[in-house]
């Protein structure tokens, strides 16, 4: 019950008893990770003595937090299935991370606007559910606490911006998904997803 009492606070309610299960039945290390900026979750199959580990950032919203615990179980049962025979983010996956979203599905945990969201991205899932900008927008509508920042496809192109670790980068155009960008610190050119959180200057 401590388990589900902990998870509960970071997931929707609902989804806690679930994720619980899944936790026990594979045996899994499950572990609410510090921010990380490169990734929202990590999957870590079983070596040596270490059976599966699975991290979420602990400063997701609870919709979030949820969908990025289902992706790395979906990645875990991909591993029991199939070891290292098949592609991270392959077809089979694809199968399990829309079957394990389901029943979440089926418990009426999300807003409609996530729910059409998660659906359209169910029909081809991507690596990451922030590479789908569609989920990814729908997702962040549900975060607190971030008035001061923008998102870098809100600013226009030539604007100055910098990022949390402080480096300031002007915006360039877009090429296909992200915006190309130079930094002002090191004159290296780097790519930005547009909704990546930004700090205007």
């Amino acid at each position: 019950m401590e388990k589900v009492n902990v998870l509960a606070q970071y997931m929707p309610a609902q989804a806690a008893p679930l994720i619980a299960r899944w936790i026990d039945y594979f045996q899994c290390e499950f572990k609410i990770a510090k921010t990380r900026s490169t990734k929202l979750g990590d999957y870590r199959h079983p070596y040596r003595d270490k059976g599966h580990r699975i991290s979420v950032n602990f400063n997701l919203n609870h919709y979030a937090f949820l969908v990025t615990t289902v992706h790395e179980f979906a990645h875990l049962l991909t591993w029991n299935d199939f070891k290292n025979k098949v592609k991270p983010h392959g077809l089979e996956w694809k199968k399990n991370f829309q079957r394990m979203m389901v029943p979440f599905f089926e418990m009426n945990i999300f807003p409609d606007d996530i729910h059409k969201a998660i659906d359209n991205y169910m029909s081809n899932p991507a690596a990451s559910s922030c590479s789908d900008l569609h989920l990814s927008r729908a997702l962040k509508k549900y975060d607190s606490g971030k008035t001061e920042t923008l998102h870098l496809e809100q600013l226009q192109v030539n604007a100055i911006f910098r990022i949390k670790d402080g480096r300031r980068f002007t915006k360039g155009e877009r090429i296909r998904k992200r915006y190309r960008c130079v930094c002002l610190d090191d004159k290296r050119i780097y790519l930005f997803n547009p909704l990546a959180e930004v700090f205007i200057i």
